[in-house]
């Protein structure tokens, strides 16, 4: 089997290439620095090759506020790329199935956030267009697929966390974020700030557990959308009490500023389609997920990275 990976440097793409390879797959791992998709030219080099499936992770998105302060450059850049990706299938690896993410931001706050709802109304203003990328990139898919009869998969994750997160300086999402500054409260005696009330609720899937689901579900099923979550959801202050009592720093330490950037208050995917399609969802309970990521935080020395 011929596979190839977009984006595959960054967190789920480093998962998903670890999983191909333990399987005797060797993927082709494309980054922007070996094929800038922002270019024209970019996929030149693998014309002379025949996929069996493109797995495109890639897009230029941080955690935090970063969506506010780049909508017009995401929109750009991020239809630069996956336009190109879409070319590219259509044009050269038609034989292939297109295996993409989408993303959880563009349900429309309220919603029951179940598939059919996907395109329908109008995403959280603060990711607006991040998410309206992602949905015109399920939108190309489709009518590519409809006119070609191409092959596409399309699957919304929650929030995946795990060992082997980038420790670059970026801005990290919350659960990575909420580990990093307690173990540095506990072990350099920083005050621990966290952003919002602490009410706000988040769902989270490892990282291991997302790549066996998709998958599966990549070995099973073609032109569909699925959500692949946990099914439920935590406020920040209970994942913030569990990450205490694991790392030993008492949770009434914690400061919340209500003054800044929160996102969405609830986000919880509905996944009884997936459920339904596998029959059941294996998941690492919540507690040994944080437990390995903790871990690797400490082995890896992540916690001592740049403090934002």
């Amino acid at each position: 089997m011929k596979v190839v990976v977009t984006g595959s440097s960054g967190f789920l793409g480093t998962a998903l290439c670890s999983f191909l390879e333990q399987r005797g797959v060797t993927p082709v791992r494309l980054t922007s620095s070996n094929c800038d998709l922002r270019r024209s030219d970019s996929l030149e080099a693998l014309d002379r090759g025949q996929f069996d499936l493109i797995f495109h992770l890639a897009a230029w998105t941080q955690a935090g506020d970063f969506c506010l302060k780049h909508p017009g450059e995401q929109w750009i850049i991020n239809q630069q790329i996956n336009t190109r990706i879409l070319a590219w299938w259509a044009e050269r690896q038609p034989q292939a199935k297109l295996v993409f993410m989408g993303t959880s931001c563009a349900y429309e706050p309220g919603s029951s956030l179940r598939e059919d709802e996907y395109l329908v109304g109008e995403p959280i203003d603060s990711l607006y267009t991040y998410a309206m990328t992602k949905r015109m990139l399920l939108i190309g898919a489709r009518a590519l697929s409809r006119q070609y009869g191409l092959r596409y998969l399309c699957t919304v994750p929650s929030t995946l966390y795990g060992p082997g997160y980038h420790t670059d300086g970026r801005q990290m999402h919350f659960i990575f974020d909420l580990i990093r500054k307690i173990i540095r409260g506990k072990e350099f005696g920083e005050p621990v700030v966290l952003w919002g009330n602490g009410e706000q609720k988040r769902e989270v899937v490892l990282v291991d557990d997302f790549v066996k689901i998709l998958w599966e579900l990549t070995g099973q099923f073609d032109n569909e959308l699925f959500n692949i979550g946990a099914g439920e959801e935590h406020s920040i202050r209970t994942f913030a009490e569990l990450i205490c009592e694991i790392v030993g720093f008492s949770a009434g330490s914690i400061d919340y500023d209500e003054t800044r950037y929160v996102g969405a208050t609830s986000k919880c995917l509905d996944v009884e389609k997936v459920r339904a399609a596998l029959g059941s969802l294996r998941l690492t309970a919540l507690r040994e997920g944080l437990v390995r990521t903790i871990d690797w935080f400490y082995s890896s020395g992540a916690y001592r990275g740049v403090t934002v």
